[in-house]
């Protein structure tokens, strides 16, 4: 089974938007390091159910408006439409060959595997690949898939986790029968409105804003 891996935050101003959500939910964020190839940092909030929040900016905007990467296509968007906030999310596999054997025979549209890697405040490399089942980031959103090359390196020592988790994505970017498809899930594991993740669950609405619970 999938399971969240991590929230997407545009921000203008990733410390200072990590800050005010600090104040707000009571949650302790750190930075995270530097995208060198995209042009974009973050700083991450870490939660008692394996997951995150990032915070994506941008440093160089000459590099970013050059990055190919969906992701980074989908942040300039937003900042460009003045939208900053949650905007996409990633779910965890250790299957990616798998998911693009699934998107090769049954001609679902993708982008990837990409492989990504960000330098750490302490010089040390994070690296890990993205899959990206292509959508229109103007109108609609898909979350892309992401598999660590070393999960353990992926998320810090006890110390640094927040006790509250995510634990719901309010997703209306599209309707639960193509998600299903997409993600090569079964049906009977709908209820209803919500689908279950391993550390936490999407729910589908009908808003086009991407919100979440955290708790």
């Amino acid at each position: 089974m999938l399971a969240l891996d991590h929230v997407v935050i545009a921000a203008t101003n990733a410390e200072e938007l990590s800050a005010r959500y600090g104040n707000q939910f009571t949650i302790k964020s750190i930075k995270g390091g530097q995208h060198n190839d995209w042009g974009t940092h973050n700083y991450l909030s870490y939660f008692s159910n394996d997951s995150y929040i990032e915070w994506l900016g941008t440093y160089d905007n000459e590099k970013t408006n050059k990055a190919d990467n969906p992701l980074i296509k989908h942040l300039m968007h937003v900042l460009n439409q003045n939208l900053a906030g949650p905007f996409q999310f990633a779910l965890r596999t250790t299957q990616m060959d798998k998911y693009v054997e699934h998107f090769q025979e049954n001609d679902i549209p993708f982008e990837g595997p990409i492989s990504a890697v960000r330098e750490k405040p302490d010089g040390s490399l994070l690296k890990w690949r993205m899959l990206f089942p292509l959508y229109n980031y103007e109108t609609e959103v898909l979350p892309f898939l992401i598999e660590w090359e070393n999960p353990k390196e992926a998320y810090p020592d006890t110390s640094l986790l927040n006790i509250q988790t995510i634990r719901q994505i309010n997703f209306g970017g599209i309707d639960k029968e193509t998600f299903t498809k997409i993600y090569q899930l079964k049906p009977k594991k709908l209820n209803k409105n919500h689908f279950p993740l391993q550390n936490s669950k999407i729910h589908f609405t009908n808003n086009e804003k991407l919100e979440f619970d955290l708790i």
